[in-house]
């Protein structure tokens, strides 16, 4: 009898934890194509994009949220497939403070503090990291140039000066 009970509190066990790991609030559908082949990227990973923000004075930030150093600075596509009518472009990295909008500098000696680059697109909307930028157009026949801006941006109300590098890798998704 005791043998029977075990089996059937174990039976309920499985039946009751199986329903359990099954339930579901939603469905997400991946949807998505492997391109025969893509444009040919002129700033590469063999040859980075070197984009100088110049040396700024601190005193140039007057508060959180103030920006200094905007520079323009271009990624080329050439030599597209025709099978392809534009792209966006998405910019990874380490954040400032969680704050996705921002990229963290490089921590190395005396790195500068209170300050981390944003990043904006040719329509100077901010671009977050880890997200699309606005559509660009693509031509088969001729280069294509991307424009995007980068500038400082201060995190706190204190910035402290010394070195104020970052990199970001960035990934073309063709539409």
């Amino acid at each position: 009898m005791k043998k029977n009970l075990i089996a059937a509190a174990i039976a309920a066990v499985s039946i009751l934890s199986a329903s359990s790991a099954f339930a579901e609030d939603g469905q997400v559908n991946f949807k998505g194509e492997i391109i025969d082949s893509a444009c040919t990227v002129v700033n590469s990973v063999s040859n980075p994009l070197d984009v100088t923000l110049g040396k700024v004075a601190k005193t140039a930030f007057t508060g959180a949220g103030s920006t200094a150093a905007t520079t323009k600075f271009t990624l080329q596509l050439k030599d597209c497939p025709e099978t392809v009518s534009s792209a966006t472009v998405k910019f990874d990295g380490t954040a400032a403070d969680g704050d996705n909008s921002v990229l963290a500098l490089t921590d190395e000696s005396g790195v500068a503090t209170g300050v981390g680059i944003q990043l904006t697109d040719a329509s100077n909307a901010v671009l977050p990291l880890f997200t699309a930028s606005a559509s660009y157009e693509l031509s088969s026949t001729e280069d294509n140039d991307l424009d995007f801006v980068a500038r400082y941006i201060a995190t706190s109300d204190t910035v402290t000066a010394g070195p104020a590098n970052s990199v970001a890798s960035f990934t073309v998704n063709y539409n």
